[in-house]
């Protein structure tokens, strides 16, 4: 028989699902690419974009944020998009990962870095069938660090349409590709 303390927390991954054991008692771990927007995006159609490319940096107020491209919105910035005029193709797809930000007690100089995940927002172009949002469709996903869980934020898929109408001009993405 093993015995369990339950102070002692294994994690067995057993298949695509995760279990905690405390105290003899399995918890299941949240699978995130189970997860969808009601009437909206899952979060299963952005798989892997944990090792996209990243396309800028950014901050605001008390978060910092990655901004990472699919392989599509990567050549799309490549190609002079939107600076050209002309718009993301089909496909094209962007994270934006915040962190709460704090500073680093390692550098040596004052240093901002990521703290805790705060959300994961998403962006995915298809001009036919979300042409009424500027061919965009856009979904978040908060993230709560006590229960290691994501939680879809809204509903449908205009959640972002109105903030980015301002850089309509760039294809509605505020995020200009970073010089390399």
């Amino acid at each position: 028989m093993l015995r369990i303390s339950t102070k002692l927390m294994r994690v067995a991954a057993i298949g695509a699902v995760s279990f905690a054991i405390l105290g003899g008692i399995a918890l299941a771990a949240q699978d995130k690419y189970t997860l969808q927007v009601p009437n909206g995006l899952a979060f299963s159609e952005f798989r892997g974009f944990e090792s996209w490319q990243t396309i800028s940096v950014s901050q605001s107020g008390n978060m910092i944020e990655v901004i990472l491209g699919n392989p599509a919105m990567i050549d799309a910035y490549a190609a002079g998009i939107p600076g050209n005029g002309r718009k993301f193709p089909d496909g094209a797809k962007m994270a934006k990962i915040h962190w709460n930000a704090k500073q680093s007690a390692e550098a040596p100089a004052p240093t901002t870095v990521p703290a805790s995940l705060h959300d994961v927002d998403f962006m995915l172009k298809d001009s036919t069938k979300y042409a009424d949002s500027g061919g965009w469709a856009y979904a978040e996903f908060d993230y709560a660090a006590a229960t290691d869980t994501f939680k879809p934020l809204g509903t449908g898929t205009k959640c972002g349409a109105a903030c980015h109408n301002i850089v309509k001009s760039k294809d509605y993405v505020f995020t200009a590709y970073g010089k390399r």
